[in-house]
C-alpha cells in the first residue's frame, strides 16, 4: 500500500518511540546499527514510522516500540524521512494493538497529563533536523526528544563523546551514547518557547567558517566540562 492511500484510511495519529535496525547498516563491530524511530500514524494493519535512515521498499523490519513491544513487518512505501510498515500479525495480535491504540489516543489527548521533570523532555512535531560539525560538515539527523539543556539524537553517524556540534542552531557537545543514538548537552540553556524553532532546521548550505557561529564551535575545544 502507498502512504497516500493509507492517509485516507482510518488510523490513529499517535506518537510512540521505538528502535529499529537495518541489515545493510553496520556498526564498527560489524553488527546491524540500531536507530531511534517513532510512529506518526498507526492502524492495526500498518504504520507510518519517522526515521533517521529510510530503508528500501520490500525490506523486512523488526522494530521495538515502548508501548507496542516488538513488531514484524515489511516496508511497502517510503517518503522523505519515513516509511510505511505493513504489519505481520495474527488476528489476536491485531485486536490487542487496536485496544492499545484506543487507549493511547485518549491518553495523549488528556490535558491533565503533565511532565514533572525539572527539564521536561519535549517531542518535536517534526523530528528531522541537521547536525553541523566543527569542520563545517553537515549531516541529517532525527531528534528523539529535546529540552532546554540538550537533545537526544539519532543519525547514521555516531560521534565520539566530547565531540562539539550543533543540533539545528543549538551548539553543544556529545555527552554520552544511547541505544540507537547519542545525547547532546547545549553550552547555553535555550528558551523553551523558541526551542523547537532553533533545533529543527531543514537542510541548508553549511555556514562559512568565518562566521560567529563557526567561532563558537571552535571555542568549545578550549572549554572544560
Amino acid at each position: 500500500m502507498s502512504v497516500e492511500k493509507f492517509l485516507k484510511q482510518r488510523a490513529v495519529n499517535v506518537v510512540v518511540s521505538g528502535q529499529y535496525t537495518l541489515s545493510n547498516w553496520l556498526d564498527a563491530e560489524g553488527n546491524p546499527r540500531s536507530f531511534a524511530c517513532r510512529t506518526s500514524r498507526v492502524s492495526p494493519f500498518r504504520m507510518i514510522v519517522d526515521v533517521p535512515v529510510v530503508g528500501r521498499i520490500g525490506d523486512r523490519i523488526t522494530p521495538y516500540f515502548s508501548d507496542f513491544g516488538q513488531l514484524e513487518g515489511r516496508i511497502s512505501d517510503t517518503i522523505s524521512g519515513s516509511f510505511l510498515l505493513e504489519l505481520n500479525m495474527t488476528p489476536p495480535m491485531r485486536q490487542k494493538l487496536s485496544d492499545k491504540l484506543t487507549w493511547l489516543e485518549k491518553f495523549q489527548k488528556d490535558p491533565t497529563v503533565r511532565e514533572e521533570r525539572k527539564q521536561a523532555r519535549l517531542i518535536p512535531a517534526s523530528p528531522h533536523s541537521m547536525l553541523t560539525f566543527a569542520d563545517g560538515s553537515m549531516k541529517s539527523c532525527f531528534v528523539v526528544d529535546m529540552s532546554v539543556s540538550g537533545a537526544a539524537v539519532s543519525a547514521d553517524v555516531q560521534p565520539e563523546v566530547g565531540t562539539p556540534l550543533a543540533v539545528g542552531a543549538c551548539v553543544g557537545r556529545v555527552v554520552r551514547h544511547l541505544q540507537g543514538g547519542f545525547a547532546v548537552k547545549f553550552i547555553e540553556q535555550q528558551n523553551r518557547e523558541q526551542l523547537e524553532r532553533r533545533i529543527i532546521r531543514a537542510p541548508a548550505a553549511p555556514p562559512p567558517r568565518a562566521t560567529p557561529f563557526a567561532a563558537q564551535m571552535d571555542s568549545m575545544y578550549e572549554e572544560v566540562d
